[in-house]
């Protein structure tokens, strides 16, 4: 496979319009989950994607497991837990620009994740293995299997990208600290908000701490800009920096899942940096232009369709 990717899957709930949650007559089923986003992304622009987790024995559960393989994503190593249910996500259009979101995961399923989840053999035969921030908060089993699969990737060679992804919802800034800082040193790629650096550079922000991350630890610090774009900061003390793609921005919530989706597209390609860093934005831009979490996410043959200048094409 070309890329491993593991964590926690939600079933989505999201109103069909603008307005306060308690105004709709109707909701729309989906799911998400940071690392199942990057596998539909990495999946539609023709990749061999794998995701595991738990789900719960319930509809929820199934839908996620049926979204995720019609998306050509590998789930064969998933597993159903039959005594806690699939996490829920609310999704709020409270207004044109503002998204709101609201979480039902204590006790899911997907936090019961354990490290006899994810063999050895399946991390041995990947390209790229891909986590975030967000499963070592769940639970102590899951940030054992987190661990657990960063060790192994390791012992086996396997380069492993880590997105820091903090929820100040599900961990303090010290605990997550302590633990995402180490997960970012074994990584060969690490993703991190302007406003996460702090937490695995010893408290440091800006430029600077990217540079000595990169040079000290892992050989990509790739630094996510919002509506500024992305810049990467290299081993070798380079920087590459790529503004965003202007769109007309319909549901942020995602974003940052596709870009790294399209970065290590551009990584599995063997694109140098300011590729990686073009693409990622791009997928960005088609995440934040479209409703959803992945809904929206482009096939190859869809790339150029922003840069298209009347809007039109022909098939």
């Amino acid at each position: 496979m070309d890329v491993l990717t593991f964590g926690e899957a939600l079933a989505v709930a999201a109103t069909p319009r603008t307005g306060p949650l308690r105004m709709a007559r109707t909701l729309e089923l989906s799911i998400a989950g940071a690392e199942s986003n990057v596998a539909i992304g990495l999946s539609r622009l023709g990749f061999a994607a794998t995701w595991i987790g738990r789900v719960g024995a319930d509809e929820l559960g199934a839908l996620v497991i049926e979204r995720l393989r019609a998306e050509g994503v590998d789930t064969a190593a998933c597993g159903t837990d039959p005594t806690a249910p699939t996490a829920l996500m609310l999704k709020e259009r409270r207004t044109a620009g503002v998204t709101r979101v609201h979480y039902y995961r204590a006790g899911s399923a997907g936090s019961r994740l354990d490290p006899s989840d994810v063999d050895s053999d399946l991390i041995a035969a990947a390209r790229l293995v891909h986590m975030t921030g967000i499963t070592p908060a769940l639970s102590a089993s899951a940030r054992d299997t987190v661990r657990h699969v960063a060790a192994v990737a390791a012992a086996k060679g396997v380069p492993v990208s880590f997105d820091v992804n903090y929820r100040a919802r599900l961990w303090d800034a010290g605990s997550a600290s302590a633990e995402l800082s180490g997960l970012a040193a074994q990584a060969a790629i690490v993703f991190a908000g302007e406003d996460e650096l702090p937490l695995i550079t010893g408290g440091a922000g800006g430029p600077d701490a990217a540079r000595k991350l990169a040079v000290s630890g892992p050989a990509q610090v790739v630094v996510k800009r919002g509506s500024r774009g992305a810049a990467v900061f290299t081993a070798d003390g380079a920087v590459h920096e790529q503004p965003a793609v202007p769109v007309t921005a319909v549901d942020p919530v995602g974003a940052g899942d596709a870009f790294a989706a399209g970065y290590l597209a551009g990584f599995l390609d063997g694109q140098e940096p300011q590729e990686r860093l073009s693409l990622g934005c791009t997928l960005g831009a088609f995440a934040v232009s479209s409703a959803g979490d992945w809904e929206g996410l482009p096939t190859r043959d869809e790339l150029g369709l922003l840069s298209a200048e009347d809007g039109t094409t022909q098939r």
